[in-house]
C-alpha cells in the first residue's frame, strides 16, 4: 500500500498502555500497514511515555482540569485534521460524547476483558471484570472487540476470544489466561501476578484493526 493510501489510526488511553504497545509494535514489525497520528490520554500515564518513545504524537486532556465535552470537541477536531480514519480505544476510561460517538459512527473499537454482553457496562474494568467472573461461577469468559455507541460496552460486536474458567481460578489468573501466556509460577505475590499480567497483550486487537484497515481498502 502506498504512503497516500495507508490508513491512520488515533489511539485513546487511560492506563500503562500495553495494548498501545502492542499495536506500535504490530505497525512497526509491518503486520499493520497504518500510521498512528495520535496517542490521547484524559490523565498522566506511562502509555504517552511509550508513544513519545516511538515518535508518535501525544495530547494529553486531564479530565480533572477540562471538561469531557471540551475534551471530546477537542479530540474530534484534532483528529479530523490530521485525517484520522479509526480510533481505538486501548483502556481509555473517559465516556466519549453522543454528538462525538454519532459522527464517528462504526470509527471508534474498544477492546473489553469479558465476553459481552456479559460483564459489561459501568465500573467493569481491569481486575474488576475478572473478579465478578469468578463470583458468578462462570465457566468460560474472554475478551471482546466491539464498535463503540451511546451505551457503555453495548456496541455491535466484532469478534471475541474464549478462555476456560478453572475450579481454582483466581481472577488474576483468569485475566492470564485470557492473554498471551505468562509464566505466573515466577510470581511471588498477587501484585506481582498482576503487573505480569497487565503487561501482555491481548493479540485480538491488533487483529481486529488488521482487519478494519483491509476491509476498508477493499471498498
Amino acid at each position: 500500500m502506498s504512503e497516500i493510501n495507508k490508513k491512520k489510526i488515533a489511539v485513546l488511553v487511560s492506563g500503562s498502555g500495553s495494548n498501545l504497545q502492542s499495536i506500535i509494535d504490530n505497525v512497526e514489525n509491518g503486520n499493520l500497514n497504518c500510521e498512528i497520528t495520535y496517542v490521547i490520554a484524559d490523565r498522566e500515564c506511562y502509555a504517552l511515555q511509550r508513544a513519545e518513545k516511538h515518535g508518535i504524537e501525544t495530547l494529553l486532556l486531564d479530565r480533572k482540569i477540562i471538561d469531557n465535552k471540551l475534551a471530546n470537541e477537542i479530540i474530534d477536531s484534532t483528529l479530523e485534521g490530521c485525517k484520522t480514519d479509526y480510533i481505538i480505544l486501548a483502556g481509555y476510561l473517559s465516556i466519549l460524547t453522543e454528538k462525538f460517538i454519532k459522527k464517528w459512527d462504526k470509527r471508534v473499537i474498544n477492546i473489553h476483558p469479558s465476553l459481552l454482553p456479559k460483564f459489561g457496562g459501568k465500573g467493569m474494568y481491569g481486575i474488576k471484570v475478572h473478579e465478578a467472573v469468578i463470583k458468578a461461577g462462570e465457566k468460560e469468559s474472554g475478551c471482546t472487540v466491539h464498535f463503540v455507541n451511546n451505551e457503555i460496552d453495548a456496541g455491535e460486536i466484532i469478534t471475541n476470544v474464549k478462555v476456560p474458567v478453572l475450579e481454582d481460578d483466581t481472577p488474576e489468573t483468569l485475566q492470564q489466561r485470557g492473554q498471551d501466556k505468562v509464566d505466573i509460577n515466577i510470581a511471588k505475590s498477587p501484585e506481582e501476578i498482576q503487573k505480569i499480567v497487565l503487561e501482555r497483550e491481548w493479540k485480538l486487537l491488533p487483529r481486529v484493526v488488521k482487519q478494519l484497515i483491509e476491509n476498508h481498502n477493499s471498498k
